[in-house]
């Protein structure tokens, strides 16, 4: 039976067979005996992605007193959950969003305490997942954002619609509706400024 460890675009985090490319953590949240969630659902403000793979580790999932492993289907479900890239594990693509989030957010310098600081106030509304009003026309977000109509997540990339599903993207005509957008506004300007999310190969593949 699947752990309960996750992550859906609405930050929520279920127990479903899928694990994706990406794992990543919030802390500490999880009871190592009986490798469940306790009732938090962060324990720190740096809510990470992270490297499935990392020097070669292999971990035993929860079952430490060690930060509780996330999974995500992509980088974009990741981001759109809240979270950011992680400075030891992907070095890299950290540097390149804290660039690009500094250039988008009109800051010289963007410490990653700030980005943190920022990201959990855009991520939450109390304990629930916060939407952002859709000012523009979406077709012109940047790939690999996500916005919400009622329960479902859509991605939007390469001028097309995908509808989140656990296993992939399905590309969709364009919804009626949008609820608001579920990516923070920071991340959003990060990307506008050129940071690219890694997406799930079922929109690469789609014609």
């Amino acid at each position: 039976m699947p752990l309960q460890n996750r992550v859906t675009p609405f930050g929520d985090i279920v127990a479903i067979p899928q694990r994706g490319m990406f794992t990543g953590n919030r802390g500490i949240i999880h009871d190592p005996t009986t490798r469940t969630l306790i009732s938090r659902r962060w324990t720190s403000k740096a809510w990470l992605v992270c490297s499935c793979d990392y020097k070669n580790v292999r971990r035993d999932v929860m079952a430490t007193r060690s930060w509780t492993e996330l999974f995500f289907l992509d980088e974009a479900t990741a981001f759109a959950a809240g979270h950011r890239p992680c400075f030891a594990c992907r070095r890299s693509d950290a540097l390149r969003f804290r660039s690009a989030w500094a250039l988008g957010n009109h800051t010289a310098s963007a410490k990653v305490s700030v980005i943190d600081r920022i990201l959990h106030a855009e991520r939450l509304d109390k304990s629930r997942k916060r939407l952002h009003p859709l000012t523009d026309n979406p077709m012109t977000l940047p790939n690999g954002m996500m916005l919400a109509s009622g329960r479902a997540a859509y991605l939007v990339a390469s001028g097309q619609f995908f509808l989140w599903c656990p296993e992939g993207y399905r590309p969709i005509a364009r919804p009626h509706h949008f609820d608001g957008i579920l990516t923070p506004p920071s991340t959003m300007r990060a990307m506008a400024a050129g940071y690219l999310p890694i997406l799930h190969p079922s929109v690469l593949s789609t014609p």
